[in-house]
Formats: C-alpha cells, structure tokens, sequence
C-alpha cells in the first residue's frame, strides 16, 4: 500500500511563471485559476504539457487538481502547472519518484529570458547599419 496524504502542495515555476498546485484524492476534476482545464489552456499542446505527469503516472481520474497560476504567457504556465502537478504527486504518493524522474517532471527549467544589453535593440540585436 502507497504512502499516500491527503492534501499535497506542490510549486511549479517556469520562465516567468509560477504554479501552486493542490491535489487530493478525487474524480478527477481539474480546475486552474477557477476554471476548468480546457478553458483556460485552448491550446492542446499546452494542457497535454500541463497534465503530462498526471497522464504518465495514470492517476488522473483518482485525484483532483487545483491549479493558482499567474505570471508570463501561457507555455511559461503550461510548464508551471507540469512542474506543480509532479512535485505535488510527488508529496501525495513517495512511490512514483522513478515514473516523474524518468521523464524530466521534477526538473526545474532554467531557461529565462536574456537581459537587454546598453548599446543594442535587445539582448543581441544590434543598431541598424548605415552605409553613409
């Protein structure tokens, strides 16, 4: 029998964005920002992101989700979520650690946008040349 808890919290942060995710055991009803997950993430390839680690670990019709996401743009929110929603799986259920590290769900991106540079248009465009 699993160690499971009954309400696991769980951070999830990418570029910009960050994730407070909240899972207990459920139906699995998926809500983020208070709606539902197919009205906030239109796009497909955001919510397949988003709810990967719950697809992999084949637990997403037993708990519920509740997402609080805010900051950057919808990818940036999608990675958030992902990350959330494994660290959470993670404290709800200590026996799918190999499930969440084999595919990279625990990993936090570092990617984050360049700063502008003084001198240049932005990080690396350069000022327009002028032949005379």
């Amino acid at each position: 029998m699993p160690a499971t808890v009954e309400e696991a919290l769980g951070t999830g942060r990418r570029k910009t964005s960050v994730a407070r995710v909240r899972i207990r055991q459920g139906t699995g009803k998926i809500t983020v920002n208070e709606r539902a997950v197919e009205e906030f993430f239109c796009v497909q390839q955001d919510r397949n992101a988003a709810l990967a680690p719950l697809d992999h670990c084949e637990v997403r019709d037993q708990v519920d989700v509740i997402i609080r996401v805010h900051g950057g743009g919808t990818t940036g929110q999608a990675g958030a979520c992902m990350q959330g929603i494994a660290r959470a799986l993670l404290k709800h259920d200590s026996d799918l650690t190999e499930k969440l590290r084999e595919k990279n769900f625990l990993t936090r991106d570092a990617r984050m946008k360049e700063r502008k540079k003084p001198g240049l248009h932005g990080a690396r465009r350069s000022t327009q040349f002028s032949k005379r």
